[in-house]
C-alpha cells in the first residue's frame, strides 16, 4: 500500500538536509587516513596530495587527530613537510597538548574516541598553483631517550583539513 507523503513534510525533510550539507561551508579539504591497528610507525607518514588553483584567499590548515584511550601522552610531537608543486618544502616540528594536567584528553567525542582539531598554519597563502603534498610523521620519544617511539599506540585516524576564512 502506497502511502500519500505530504508536501510540508518532503519540504522539511530537504531543508533538514540542506542545513546539515551547509553547515561545513568552510570546508575546502577534508581527509582521513586509517591508521593501521591504531599504531602509527615512526617512519610511516601520512600523506595527502591536493590542488590549490586560488593563490589570493587565506586558508586555515588543521591537522585531526582521533585518538582512543590507548594513547597514553599529554602531548603529541608531529613533523610536517609541505612540497609545492615546484619542488620547494617546508618542514615543520609541531608540538599539541592532547590532555589536560589530570589526565584527561582534550578532544571531542562521547566515547573513548576522541578527535582533536589541531591549527597546522592560520591564514595562509598558497603562492601557486597546482598539487601539493603533505607528508604527517609522529615524532614522540619517551622522556630522556633519543630514539623514537618505534609505534604509536592509540591513534585512529589522521586528518587534514582545508578551510575558507571568511
Amino acid at each position: 500500500m502506497l502511502k500519500k507523503i505530504s508536501n510540508s513534510k518532503v519540504l522539511k525533510v530537504f531543508g533538514l538536509l540542506l542545513i546539515m550539507v551547509s553547515c561545513d561551508s568552510k570546508r575546502v579539504y577534508d581527509e582521513y587516513t586509517s591508521i593501521d591497528n591504531n599504531k602509527w610507525e615512526i617512519n610511516t607518514p601520512v600523506t595527502y596530495q591536493f590542488e590549490v588553483k586560488d593563490t589570493l584567499a587565506k586558508r586555515n590548515l588543521f591537522i585531526n587527530i582521533r585518538n582512543n584511550s590507548d594513547y597514553e601522552y599529554s602531548n603529541l610531537f608531529l613533523v610536517t613537510k609541505m612540497s609545492f608543486p615546484d619542488g620547494h618544502k617546508i618542514v615543520d616540528t609541531l608540538e599539541y597538548d592532547m590532555a589536560d594536567k589530570n589526565g584527561k584528553f582534550l578532544g571531542k567525542g562521547f566515547s573513548e574516541l576522541k578527535e582533536s582539531k589541531l591549527f597546522y598554519k592560520e591564514q595562509i597563502l598558497f603562492p601557486i598553483q597546482g598539487s601539493y603534498t603533505l607528508d604527517i610523521f609522529q615524532a614522540m620519544r619517551k622522556g630522556g631517550e633519543v630514539e623514537g617511539i618505534n609505534e604509536l599506540d592509540g591513534i585512529v585516524n589522521v586528518g587534514f583539513r582545508i578551510e575558507k576564512i571568511n
